[in-house]
């Protein structure tokens, strides 16, 4: 891993997937699940139209979320989306020497910079795993993904929970977390001292559009958040989708979910490595993540054959030669493959 300053107009760190597709295009370029919200879902949150009149109550949503996780309800503070967790951090915390490891999403990093915070960059390299040791020893605020976007590796929680140290933050992006089985790296339970966990609903259920995810912390920092967040922040039909996707019933559906995504990725990860691609090994998000010579050449050739991907030079520690593809169902990546034989990968 590398450490150092960067600088933050080097790549464009508000660059995201939605601004890839449109225009008919197949979108491999977005991580949220297809064919989501499932029908039981939508009809829910259709039903709380009806209660629009009234003022948003968090209350019952923020229990079935501490239920959910085996925390306590002061532990959580429900949010617009997991984009708006990372707002309030950068407004509320005030680090001495922050830093982001990357590669990873942006948007904490576009945070914590937009609230006038210096920002240092840990570069993960060697197939991106995570050393807590390269991190710098008076950094008094870390964030990490896990499993990590653009990458989809998923860092043991003991790595993870080995970056927490006296006087430091460490803020852990889970919002990928439920693409795995049994959610084994998970912190969200365990909750070290020091560690913050953020989590999405936008991926799984197909809610980017409604936005609704929370934060787990210790009480204090939650009342903290709590105070900065403007009132009312997260809606009626968010919260009774936060609510109806905690209970044990969902919790399962998506752990089914998870189960078919992973066998469905690890062949088409074996598709392009036998194409002589690489592919960042053990993936275990929705996504993966792969060098291609000319990637932004071939991103072009892709969108004129109707196919929508995620260029990687917007992420820092990756570059030109990188992408991230979105895992569909067999018959969608079985065309992508086909397209990318036709280009000649």
């Amino acid at each position: 891993m590398i450490p150092g300053p960067a600088d933050p107009d080097e790549v464009d760190l508000r660059h995201h997937g939605d601004a890839e597709v449109g225009g008919g295009l197949a979108d491999f370029a977005v991580n949220v699940r297809t064919g989501t919200p499932p029908p039981w879902l939508a009809e829910r949150i259709r039903a709380s139209v009806a209660d629009l009149a009234g003022y948003p109550d968090p209350r019952p949503a923020r229990r079935a979320v501490a239920r959910r996780h085996g925390r306590a309800a002061g532990e959580v503070l429900l949010t617009a989306g997991a984009a708006e967790a990372f707002v309030l951090l950068a407004r509320v915390l005030t680090p001495r020497r922050a830093v982001v490891v990357h590669p990873q999403f942006t948007e904490p990093e576009a945070a914590l910079r937009a609230a006038g915070h210096a920002v240092e960059r840990v570069i993960l390299t060697k197939d991106f795993t995570l050393d807590p040791a390269a991190v710098p020893a008076d950094a008094d605020l870390v964030v990490v993904g896990n499993p990590t976007n653009p990458t989809s590796v998923l860092h043991p929680a003991g790595a993870v929970a080995a970056l927490a140290a006296p006087g430091r933050t460490v803020v852990v992006d889970e919002a990928f977390m439920d693409c795995v089985p049994g959610e084994p790296e998970s912190l969200a339970t365990r909750l070290p001292a020091g560690v913050v966990v953020i989590r999405s609903l936008t991926k799984t259920w197909g809610l980017a559009g409604l936005r609704a995810g929370y934060v787990l912390a210790d009480p204090h920092l939650i009342g903290r958040l709590a105070e900065a967040q403007p009132l009312w922040a997260v809606s009626t039909p968010a919260l009774v989708a936060v609510e109806a996707c905690s209970t044990p019933e969902a919790v399962a559906e998506a752990e089914a979910w998870a189960v078919e995504l992973a066998a469905e990725r690890d062949r088409l990860a074996a598709e392009l490595n036998a194409r002589g691609l690489y592919v960042v090994p053990e993936a275990r998000a929705s996504f993966l993540c792969l060098r291609v010579p000319d990637a932004l050449g071939i991103r072009a050739l892709l969108r004129q054959r109707g196919y929508a991907v995620r260029r990687g030079d917007t992420f820092p520690g990756l570059g030109p030669d990188w992408l991230r593809i979105a895992v569909r169902d067999r018959p969608a990546n079985d065309a992508l493959l086909n397209v990318l034989g036709e280009l000649g990968i």
